[in-house]
Formats: structure tokens, C-alpha cells, sequence
């Protein structure tokens, strides 16, 4: 009787930890898949660098964009305008003046839409649309992608992989969008660490926010620089 009872627990014990071994591969496995698909997707620079990027996202605000363009002048930094097609195709002027004065243009699809929820066609159309305007109007060949509110699925990623972008997202969000307070603005982009990808968009409490960040990012040894740069020095 005594052994059977411990051939019973020695086949419950090999069961446990098969079922545990098994568990830990589906984990591994799917853990692996997941990183995969993100080997794309860059959220920042080298956390080590003196580095920011400020990303601006443009489906409106054309006259802040100008705005914003002086003062990047005023402090001779760079940055990274994602423009979206449909705003492009009616500011021409504004899209050439971002390029004029060294900018990094990127691509924000066509018509701000939800990419997790697009198929691959459609994130490649949306994609191909805008890269296609931009090539048309300019010359200039985008090597970069922020998708709309950062949605974004396995689709989008092989739909950009596909045009050769690079997804880029944000570390830090300023939230400007929301929150029409300069000061708000102000405290989150100072807020930045080295490599930091800080979100913006061209609105007014924005642009009225804008020197003070640069002044402060100036006197604390930080260069603001296009997101290219930022992940020429090491990106995640």
C-alpha cells in the first residue's frame, strides 16, 4: 500500500513540474514573440547622453508652427516635426520652411487614424499616401513614423518595416494637447532625462512655453537635437 501511495506522489511531483516546465517555455515563448515585434519601436535615446529630442506632431496650428520654427532658430536646435498628410497637402509653404530651416520631417500617416485597429493594407496605404506627398512636394524621403495617439499593432509595425520607417513613440508627453496650460507644458518637458523623446504639438500655450524649456535645457547642459540624432547615439 506504502508504495503505492509514493509512486503516486512521485507521479504527482513529475506532473507538477512538467506542467511548470511547460508554463515557463509558453511564458518564454510568448515573452519572445512580444519583444519581436517592438524591435522596432523606439521610445528614447541613450539615457546616458545630454540629449532630447522634441517631437512635435502636426495635424494643425500652422501659424504656431512658425512660431515654434523662430524659436528653434533663437536657441539653434533642431527637432523633428511628424506631420500628417492631409495637413501637409494644404500648408505646402510650411512643410518646405520646416526643411528650409534643417528640421527632421517624419511621417504621421495621412488622416490621424487608429493604426492598431487598420489592417496591414491600410497602415501602408496611410503610410505610402503621406511618404508620397512629402516625396512629390519636397524630394524628401521620411525615415520615420509616429503612429496617431501612439496606437499602434503587429500590423503597423510590418506595414512600416515594409517602408523602411523606424515606430517612434514618446518617454516623456506633455500632454499639451489636453492641458492648455503653459506652465503644465513647461514642467514636463523640463522634467526630460538624457535620451528623452518629449511630445509636443503646435499649440499656442506650447509655443509661449517653448523658450523657457530651451533656455532651461541650455543652462543645464542639455542639446536638443532631431530624433535621428538621438538614436544615432543609442535608442530603446
Amino acid at each position: 500500500m506504502r508504495s503505492h501511495v509514493k509512486a503516486a506522489f512521485l507521479s504527482n511531483i513529475c506532473l507538477a513540474l512538467i506542467a511548470a516546465f511547460v508554463g515557463v517555455m509558453c511564458f518564454y515563448q510568448l515573452d519572445v514573440q512580444a519583444t519581436s515585434t517592438q524591435g522596432n519601436v523606439y521610445r528614447s535615446g541613450d539615457p546616458e547622453s545630454d540629449r532630447v529630442s522634441l517631437l512635435f506632431n502636426v495635424y494643425w496650428g500652422t501659424d504656431e508652427v512658425y512660431r515654434i520654427l523662430d524659436i528653434l532658430d533663437k536657441y539653434e536646435v533642431k527637432s523633428t516635426f511628424f506631420v500628417g498628410g492631409c495637413w501637409a497637402d494644404d500648408n505646402n509653404a510650411c512643410v518646405k520652411e520646416i526643411l528650409s530651416r534643417g528640421h527632421e520631417l517624419g511621417s504621421h500617416g495621412y488622416f490621424h487614424k487608429d493604426h492598431e485597429s487598420l489592417s496591414y493594407a491600410e497602415n501602408l496605404a496611410e503610410m505610402q499616401h503621406c511618404q508620397d506627398l512629402i516625396s512629390l512636394m519636397t524630394g524628401y524621403e521620411m525615415k520615420l513614423f509616429a503612429p496617431p495617439s501612439g496606437a499602434y499593432g503587429n500590423d503597423t509595425l510590418q506595414a512600416a518595416a515594409d517602408m523602411g520607417y523606424k515606430v517612434i513613440l514618446w518617454s516623456r508627453d506633455t500632454v499639451d494637447w489636453r492641458d492648455k496650460d503653459s506652465k503644465l507644458v513647461y514642467e514636463r518637458a523640463t522634467s526630460a532625462k538624457g535620451g528623452d523623446f518629449v511630445l509636443m504639438h503646435p499649440m499656442e500655450h506650447t509655443a509661449d512655453a517653448l523658450d523657457g524649456i530651451l533656455k532651461y535645457y541650455q543652462k543645464n547642459g542639455f542639446s536638443a537635437v532631431t530624433v535621428s540624432e538621438n538614436l544615432g547615439y543609442g535608442g530603446q
